[in-house]
């Protein structure tokens, strides 16, 4: 049973809740287990979350700001820290990276990886040992998007298994991530309506 948090009493109204990324991104994922009577908006970049939950357009954001394998996840934590809204409550949720490829691909096929840079942070050391080359992403659901659309099975992504199923992929190897305790905190943020 997923926890959540956050939610009003005698509040039945969804909100719209913001989160950096494609659907299938950890954030997304963070938002149907947390938040799960929101309809979670993507946005590209950090600054159009905290510019979205500022203007009005969501009700609040949920933004990933340490990790504990390789600390504050940034530029989010440092935006975060610079809008003046105190984070109403922190979460840690276990971080589980998989190998993605278009149906048909094998692990043999594989030339190169692609995510977000955080995430291939988190898998650094198991890469290497793999002799997989990084390419930078936006996003860890926008890079899986990206190589289904390629349906080159020679490109696989690096992120949720939720974006495997989002995006038709098939997984070649669970647990990418070198350690076995990778954790991100994620906090919310919204205006004091008070």
């Amino acid at each position: 049973m997923s926890e959540s948090i956050g939610r009003p009493q005698n509040d039945d109204r969804p909100g719209r809740l913001a989160f950096q990324g494609a659907y299938g991104a950890f954030s997304h994922e963070a938002c149907l287990a947390l938040r799960p009577w929101d309809e979670p908006i993507p946005f590209d970049t950090f600054e159009e979350v905290i510019e979205a939950v500022q203007s009005g357009d969501c009700d609040g954001a949920l933004i990933p700001v340490e990790n504990s394998s390789i600390g504050p996840v940034e530029p989010a934590a440092t935006l975060v820290r610079e809008t003046g809204l105190t984070p109403l409550v922190d979460v840690w949720r276990p971080i589980r990276h998989v190998l993605m490829a278009v149906s048909g691909a094998r692990l043999s096929d594989i030339k190169s990886v692609e995510s977000h840079p955080i995430a291939l942070a988190q898998c650094e050391q198991t890469l290497r040992t793999m002799g997989l080359p990084a390419v930078v992403a936006f996003d860890t659901a926008g890079a899986a998007k990206a190589v289904a659309a390629a349906g080159d099975r020679s490109r696989a992504a690096l992120g949720p298994s939720a974006a495997a199923e989002v995006y038709g992929l098939s997984i070649l190897r669970h647990d990418l991530q070198d350690s076995a305790d990778n954790r991100t905190r994620f906090v919310l943020i919204a205006l004091d309506k008070g």
